[in-house]
């Protein structure tokens, strides 16, 4: 088999709590095909890991990236951490946007001093419009509790209903 890419010799760390192994990686497209001894198989590219470690990307349970990835989709403080997943919305999130939720998005968007308005309603066309501008993380999100209040109750100081 011809690997588009093979991490040779790299400290390999898989995620299941076993001990790390010294070893090769071959991945195709963008799938790992096999851990093992590749050193006589051919690749288009191949990475000298050695003394450096290898892991699974890392996820962000609980990312505040929601408006810095419109203003910069490299997402370089986390990517250059490992972080492979972005999960948002915990509280706030971008969808459904009305006029409440589009001011209170709109006041945090001066503090970054970022130079754009949201362009959708709900919450998977925002996402869609991160994909468009070009986002180097994988991203998901929650539909924040605190958007559906704003969204439906405003500001009301009283219990949902």
């Amino acid at each position: 088999m011809v690997y588009d890419v093979i991490i040779s010799n790299g400290l390999v760390y898989d995620g299941s709590l076993t001990p790390p192994i010294i070893t090769d990686i071959g991945v195709v497209g963008d799938k790992i095909r096999v851990l093992g001894d590749l050193s006589s198989e051919d690749a288009e590219t191949r990475i000298d890991a050695s003394g450096l470690v290898v892991s699974p990307g890392f996820i962000n349970m609980l990312s505040w990236s929601v408006e810095s990835l419109l203003v910069d989709g490299r997402a370089l403080s986390t990517i250059t951490q490992g972080v492979t997943l972005e999960v948002m919305g915990e509280s706030f999130s971008m969808g459904p946007m009305n006029s409440l939720v589009k001011t209170q998005f709109l006041q945090m968007a001066d503090l970054l001093d970022a130079d754009y308005e949201p362009c959708w309603y709900w919450l998977h066309e925002y996402l869609e419009f991160l994909e468009s501008r070009g986002v180097s993380t994988n991203v998901a999100s929650f539909v924040g509790s605190g958007t559906l209040r704003l969204h439906v109750m405003d500001h009301a100081k009283r219990p949902a209903t």
